[in-house]
């Protein structure tokens, strides 16, 4: 079935759209949030819930997991049941899972129910982007994205803030419970304004899916486990990769000679939107891997509190609003792909800002290289969505959205990986070597040498050195990851020259 719609009139025109946006907005920024804001209550929910510190990642880990498999089939979903009722049931969904996960008594039931939350999670973030288009004139689009990459760009930002408010001011089940007073409301306004795209029968590619499950799934378990288990020392994270390369491999041949594909080989064969899967994975690569870093190095190098710490990451969020309000004035006017290739450019220099960090200096550093980067990463985001979009059918939106948002989820987990993994080991390179360089002629009051021969006074001043030593390691660390994204986005900007200009706007 093709969907069609005049040039200047929305795919499915709506009452009081201003209202319907701003419940599909809400939806999206509280599903967003879930990602992050429960990091922080981490420690409590071991507590609570008398789980290892091993075992309580899976709350975590299970959400990201149950998320990456169920989101390609979003598109089958939508058309099989419509794109209203499947919404409506994952917005609901996802407020009584909010509301199980606050209720939990175990790590048995912890996990199980974030399983369900993020399947239902997993539909909100694709429906929500394709609804705003649909809803709205092609004209009126940019504005329509710049709106929604608000949401998912900033809410992560302002997630540990929020969830370490809550946790320290009430308990961590809040972290969870603050879903219902926003969730609800927003249901009940999608119940009455949200519209619905026409149902069609499309047969479901059940190989197709079931490898590329078996693939995300065995790549998440290899990201989110590889640093604990030592990567390609542990036999777990060879099969896990060995899984996810073998399953990703036959679906790749699988779809090449199956008559009904999972997904249509019209959009995996368009330059525009395979180069935008690409450029989505970096935005989600530096945005977490960024999230990943900034906090702790915040709090454990600057000795910053929690809300301190959210308050230094808000200038990047408002840097993020600045971007995209700009890349919404030039998108009409300037070629996208200059817009593309100067906010990556922008975000590759605050990168580079970073790398000349201290660990004596003002607040002010972190305020310019937040705004700086925060302005890069908006001003990219815009563009990027609309090349994904502009070339495709309008009856291959859904599919599209769920693609470019899951490399954004896969850029994000690979980011946290790679940065946390160069962290933990150029932490423990340095910290040998500097470790090395402390002799007697390093300090005026101690000989590290001799101290053992002061008692508990001696074992005290060895502590000290010590603290300070891994706290220069973990600077080193710090910077050299911030060098290391610096080097990754310059290595992607050459796909902005693969991109072609947007075809000129005409009917469907």
């Amino acid at each position: 079935m093709t969907l069609n719609a005049e040039p200047e009139q929305p795919l499915l025109p709506v009452a009081h759209k201003g209202l319907l946006t701003l419940a599909v907005m809400g939806a999206s920024v509280v599903q967003i949030l879930d990602s992050t804001i429960a990091n922080v209550a981490i420690p409590h929910m071991q507590t609570s819930l008398g789980a290892t510190l091993d075992s309580v990642t899976w709350v975590l880990t299970s959400y990201i997991l149950a998320s990456a498999v169920a989101m390609p089939a979003t598109g089958w979903l939508s058309d099989r049941f419509g794109s209203r009722r499947l919404f409506l049931a994952a917005v609901a969904g996802f407020i009584l899972t909010s509301m199980l996960c606050g209720l939990a008594t175990s790590l048995t039931q912890m996990v199980a129910f974030r399983v369900l939350q993020g399947i239902c999670a997993a539909f909100i973030g694709p429906l929500s982007q394709t609804i705003l288009l649909d809803i709205n004139p092609p004209s009126k689009a940019p504005k329509a994205m710049q709106l929604w990459g608000m949401g998912i760009m900033v809410a992560p930002i302002f997630g540990p803030m929020i969830g370490g408010w809550l946790t320290e001011s009430y308990n961590w089940r809040w972290v969870f419970y603050i879903n219902l007073p926003i969730g609800i409301p927003t249901l009940l306004i999608l119940w009455w304004l949200l519209p619905s795209r026409p149902i069609t029968e499309r047969r479901l590619d059940v190989l197709g899916f079931a490898l590329l499950a078996l693939a995300l799934a065995s790549f998440q378990l290899m990201l989110d486990r590889g640093q604990h288990e030592d990567w390609f020392e542990s036999w777990e994270i060879i099969i896990e990769g060995g899984v996810a390369l073998a399953a990703f491999w036959m679906l790749v041949v699988h779809g090449l000679t199956t008559k009904d594909p999972l997904f249509s080989p019209t959009m995996l064969s368009d330059r525009n939107f395979l180069t935008a899967l690409l450029l989505g994975s970096l935005i989600g690569l530096i945005m977490y891997g960024i999230f990943s870093l900034m906090p702790p190095m915040l709090q454990t190098i600057y000795g910053y509190t929690v809300f301190d710490t959210g308050a230094l990451l808000a200038p990047r969020g408002v840097g993020i609003l600045i971007g995209m309000i700009a890349a919404t004035r030039l998108i009409g006017r300037v070629d996208a792909r200059y817009i593309i290739f100067f906010g990556f450019s922008v975000t590759a220099y605050s990168m580079w800002m970073m790398t000349g960090w201290a660990m004596n200096m003002s607040a002010s550093h972190f305020i310019v290289a937040g705004l700086v980067q925060g302005f890069g990463m908006g001003i990219t985001f815009m563009p990027v969505n609309v090349m994904a979009f502009s070339s495709l059918p309008l009856s291959m939106r859904t599919d599209a959205a769920s693609l470019l948002y899951l490399s954004r989820s896969l850029g994000g987990s690979i980011g946290i990986s790679i940065t946390i993994t160069m962290l933990t080991r150029t932490m423990q390179s340095s910290h040998e070597e500097l470790a090395a360089r402390v002799t007697s002629s390093s300090f005026d009051f101690v000989d590290p040498a001799t101290a053992d021969r002061w008692g508990a006074l001696g074992d005290a001043a060895l502590r000290v050195i010590d603290l300070e030593v891994t706290r220069q390691a973990a600077m080193i660390a710090y910077l050299t990851d911030f060098k290391l994204m610096f080097f990754i986005i310059i290595a992607f900007l050459p796909l902005v020259l693969i991109l072609r200009p947007p075809p000129a706007a005409k009917p469907s």
